[in-house]
């Protein structure tokens, strides 16, 4: 079965219609380069039915979905591939609540597996922004009374965005992290995880950045009411539209896994690989997870 292209959600069912087929599609990409034992690490075996694979070694059968984010998924394979479907392909976000009523899932079960999800979106770090970059923060949440600008008593959610530009001006990509104020100390692990030590950075005037230029090459210049920032605002914009879309609160021990997913989408939609077959090789390749896992990765 080649990967599936496209965004049409009839194509999606016509091509995947049931739990064997999904199963195939986990097959192929999981032992695209050759079978490797979980158990024992051996190369040698043979694929039995119901795409399981038998070692010669130890005689361990593994499933296509053994060691992978569908580990253990109880409500159907097809289901869970639709929740990807719908995650990866839509332009809007969507709660839980939404999910499990399309799909005849517990809304508790929806909301935990689109964690994984996320996970999977969760960038690798291995690619960082290079070029010139444009770095800002940002809130989220309603007005607040007398509270302007970088308000440190804030109830708001305050984050920190990088936008890669390219040579013509438009966005390339994008990493958002959430942040517990507007220190130095909170705005440096962005630049350490997602940003080269060559790029070109173009921050406003903020003395937060101050302490960050001994080891990046950072112009500080004034915003002008974001007029020198344009790109980067009218992405700001579109993520807080986007948040806007759940119908549910989002709390500050979630939000960095919605940032991970929108930026996901973003830098994702500048490839010609397919997201939805992107995200379904992250959900392979990355270990299970359980919901006392995902419970302690969202209150850190």
């Amino acid at each position: 079965m080649e990967q599936f292209e496209g965004q049409d959600i009839l194509n999606f069912i016509k091509e995947l219609p049931n739990d064997a087929a999904c199963k195939a599609y986990l097959a192929k990409i999981k032992w695209q380069d050759g079978f490797t034992c979980m158990k024992c690490g051996h190369t040698k075996g043979c694929e039995k039915v119901d795409y399981r694979y038998h070692c010669y070694n130890c005689q361990h059968v593994e499933s296509a979905t053994a060691n992978t984010l569908f580990h253990k998924v109880k409500f159907g394979l097809q289901k869970a591939f639709c929740v990807v479907f719908e995650m990866s392909t839509s332009s809007k976000s969507i709660s839980s609540i939404q999910m499990g009523k399309r799909f005849s899932i517990r809304q508790g079960t929806a909301w935990y597996f689109m964690q994984k999800v996320r996970k999977a979106m969760k960038s690798s770090q291995k690619y960082p922004l290079e070029k010139l970059i444009h770095v800002d923060e940002f809130t989220v949440g309603g007005k607040e009374e007398g509270k302007q600008g970088r308000s440190y008593d804030t109830k708001k959610k305050k984050a920190v965005i990088a936008v890669e530009l390219t040579d013509g001006n438009k966005v390339k990509r994008v990493y958002i992290r959430s942040i517990k104020d507007y220190s130095a100390k909170s705005l440096t692990p962005i630049f350490e995880e997602h940003i080269s030590t060559s790029a070109k950075i173009v921050t406003d005037k903020w003395r937060g950045y101050q302490p960050l230029k001994e080891m990046y090459d950072i112009d500080q210049i004034y915003s002008n009411n974001g007029a020198n920032f344009k790109q980067l605002h009218i992405v700001i914009m579109q993520v807080k539209s986007w948040l806007r879309a759940i119908p549910t609160h989002v709390s500050k021990w979630h939000i960095q896994a919605y940032f991970d997913e929108f930026c996901f989408r973003i830098n994702r939609s500048q490839f010609k690989t397919s997201i939805f077959h992107k995200t379904i090789n992250r959900m392979v390749e990355s270990k299970p997870i359980y919901q006392n896992q995902i419970k302690q990765m969202l209150s850190v």
